[in-house]
């Protein structure tokens, strides 16, 4: 049991630091809006997803909310989309994302 806590201490220390999630090639140009853009096109929604926690260990809530964000942006291009727009607030790790095409 005690090797146990302490692997786990172990994992937590080197892991807080570091993002899992890393922005795919194109995803950096993609902007993130609040609310749905006018004069664009709707290219869908995705749903995007990162661990919350592990096992005891809940996750930076920010952290998570980036990652999420990330894994959006890097959905958009596939979708021929510039710009993703949140639906709704981070569930869990859990984030639905609408996609549009704003021809900027």
């Amino acid at each position: 049991m005690r090797n146990a806590v302490f692997v786990l201490a172990a994992l937590t220390a080197t892991t807080a630091g570091c993002t899992w999630v890393h922005m795919a090639p194109g995803a950096s140009a993609v902007r993130v809006v609040a609310a749905a853009p006018s004069g664009c096109q709707p290219r869908g929604e995705v749903e995007v997803s990162v661990k919350a926690s592990l096992g005891p260990y809940e996750r930076n809530p920010l952290r998570v909310h980036d990652e999420l964000e990330t894994l959006a942006r890097n959905e958009a291009p596939g979708l021929s989309a510039d710009t993703v727009q949140p639906l709704d607030g981070p569930e869990d790790g859990v984030q639905r994302y609408a996609m549009w095409r704003c021809g900027r």
